[in-house]
């Protein structure tokens, strides 16, 4: 029998999956666990690492990944009560981080878990401003009877580093519509359907990427874009605590700035924070733009 199955989808990622394997089986009070890699096309040594621990290697071809399909493909294949989702370059920083994410199980309400994620050595001033006002010291229980305690935080999920219970993936599964953004499109789904989610800051792993200027303004469009898709844009007070925690953000980033740190670094976390909000902006109001510009700015070609 298998209580835990931990999933990875895999692509080119050697070189961050000779820390995250390490950490994952290093893990202290492990229950009975399977690790699945779903690889889609790597031609450098993921699959050579992989087969260096007991790891169960799924192949498909590159065209056929897909966030969303590919993670219910990778559920399926699942024999675990509880499925872990863990992105191929998030490092657990805890040899807790499991068990810290598995105890919210215990609690029959909860559908699912995510955990904090830290900035990698090097990251970006604004990757560490964003990941710090997300992903804070404090652990978070989303209950659908009081979706308004928590604002826009409410449906935010991200399955970098989550569990869900494989009895609400059934219910719910990834949404395959979602061309990206799918861990958004599943949260609503599980919230919407009476589980609680739980933020728990306990099961951290290192996990940031450097994005240029340009390529966060079309990032943020397509968030923007699935956020007023899913309706989540509309949902009470996903607005007002927006743009109430975004002011504070962006005056900390001014107030840096005035105070001395007038540096690249810093000049560079208020122009990417611009380009964030213009994008967040244009998304949310995507249906007055020609589609030819919506193909333009989107990152991830949600309107070809």
């Amino acid at each position: 029998m298998i209580d835990v199955s931990i999933l990875l989808l895999t692509k080119n990622g050697a070189q961050d999956l000779k820390a995250v394997l390490p950490a994952v089986f290093s893990q202290k009070s492990m229950p009975r666990f399977e690790l699945i890699a779903v690889d889609s096309g790597s031609t450098d040594e993921t699959l050579q690492i992989l087969r260096q621990f007991p790891v169960r290697i799924e192949q498909i071809p590159a065209q056929a990944f897909h966030h969303a399909r590919t993670r219910n493909l990778a559920a399926g294949l699942a024999e675990g009560e509880v499925l872990i989702f863990l992105s191929q370059d998030a490092i657990p920083a805890s040899e807790e981080w499991l068990k810290a994410m598995l105890v919210n199980f215990s609690d029959s309400s909860v559908g699912a878990v995510y955990g904090r994620q830290l900035p990698k050595p090097g990251c970006s001033l604004e990757r560490q401003d964003a990941l710090d006002a997300v992903y804070g010291h404090k652990r978070i229980v989303k209950d659908p009877a009081r979706p308004n305690d928590t604002g826009y935080r409410f449906y935010h999920f991200s399955d970098a580093n989550a569990a869900i219970r494989r009895s609400v993936w059934e219910r719910t599964r990834f949404p395959e519509d979602c061309i990206v953004f799918e861990d958004l499109g599943i949260a609503k789904l599980i919230l919407d359907a009476g589980y609680k989610i739980i933020y728990e800051p306990q099961s951290p792993v290192f996990h940031s990427h450097h994005h240029t200027t340009v390529a966060l303004l079309k990032r943020y469009f397509d968030i923007g874009c699935t956020l007023k898709r899913l309706k989540i844009w509309d949902a009470p007070g996903t607005r007002l605590s927006l743009v109430r925690d975004g002011r504070k953000l962006f005056l900390r980033k001014l107030r840096r700035v005035v105070e001395g740190g007038a540096g690249r670094p810093e000049r560079a976390a208020v122009r990417q924070y611009l380009a964030k909000s213009a994008g967040l902006f244009l998304g949310v109001n995507q249906s007055y733009l020609p589609v030819s510009v919506k193909r333009h700015l989107s990152a991830h070609g949600i309107f070809e």
